[in-house]
């Protein structure tokens, strides 16, 4: 049998709330599954992951296959670079340093995202928009050159 770890949809209309889920690969996406082991809803902000990191790694020990989408929250939480230290025979305190530099890392590019946020608003903030007015003037005097324009080609001069 294979297996996937997938999105199992749950949530209202327009209010979406993911299980992930090790499903068999021939059930529907909202259909039966083997083993819930996490929870991701996109809308709060930041985005919620809750992920049972020991049954993942177990999935992942057995050959479950992750979806695009599931492969990247577990990339996001660090599964993916444990199973990856874990495969490369690295003992379980190698592996603790490793991952408390990569979520340093990651925190570090957090807060350095979130300061380009602030500023890029406070820039947006200081600028001044451009008066509309003006625009609509220049406009009505471009309709009133162009009308005298044909009005002085209908009448020749003559002389």
């Amino acid at each position: 049998m294979a297996v996937k770890l997938r999105l199992k949809r749950m949530g209202k209309k327009r209010q979406p709330v993911y299980k992930v889920v090790a499903a068999d690969v021939r059930s529907p996406r909202d259909g039966k599954f083997i083993e819930a082991i996490g929870l991701y809803n996109p809308k709060t902000n930041p985005v919620t992951i809750e992920l049972n990191e020991d049954r993942a790694l177990y999935w992942l020990g057995v050959g479950a296959q992750p979806t695009d989408t599931v492969k990247n929250l577990l990339s996001k939480k660090g599964i993916l670079l444990k199973k990856e230290l874990s495969s490369r025979g690295l003992s379980d305190e190698q592996i603790e340093v490793q991952i408390s530099e990569w979520k340093k890392l990651q925190e570090a590019k957090l807060s350095k995202e979130l300061k380009q946020l602030e500023d890029k608003k406070k820039t947006q903030a200081k600028k001044p928009e451009p008066e509309k007015e003006t625009e609509v003037t220049s406009a009505s005097e471009v309709k009133g050159a162009a009308s005298d324009e044909t009005g002085s080609k209908e009448k020749p001069a003559e002389g």
